[in-house]
Formats: C-alpha cells, structure tokens, sequence
C-alpha cells in the first residue's frame, strides 16, 4: 500500500507499507489526517504515520487502483476531524 499526493499533475509518494493484503476478503481501510499527520490504519491497525506539509487546508480525496487489481469499495466516507477529537 502506497501513500500519495497529487500536486500540479505529479503525483509524489509519501509513505508505504508492505503489508499483507489478502484476496476475496473485506477489509478496512481508513486515514486520519490531523494537520499535517497522516495516519493510515489497515484493519483497525495504525500501518502508516508520517507528516507532510505539503497542504495546509481541507481539499478533496482520491482513491487509485493498479489495472490489474480488483476492488470494490462500500461506505466511503468523509468527515471533518475537529481538533482535540484525536
């Protein structure tokens, strides 16, 4: 799993985990982003925290797939974090 921002076009990694993803399986995925702290939790599980400071205001999200992978995705959702909520 592979952490990016998109900026002007180009898209730039920030952080990654090698994690086990297994097939035919739900699992949940969820990040947290608290100024500039990213989180990323697999499975209830924090695998990713690392800061960037590249945005400094709300702004939209994307999710991106490899061609080669399937994946259907079930209650996305989007919430404002109010700080001290943490």
């Amino acid at each position: 799993m592979r952490l990016y921002y998109v900026k002007s076009g180009r898209r730039t990694q920030i952080a990654s985990w090698g994690g086990r993803v297994t097939s035919d399986e739900w699992h949940e995925l969820r990040v947290d982003a608290y100024g500039d702290l990213l989180e990323v939790y697999w499975d209830a599980q924090r695998v990713i925290q690392q800061r960037d400071a590249t945005f400094s205001r709300a702004g939209r999200i994307g999710l991106w797939l490899k061609a080669d992978s399937f994946t259907e995705f079930d209650d996305l959702q989007v919430a404002s974090l109010v700080s001290g909520n943490r």
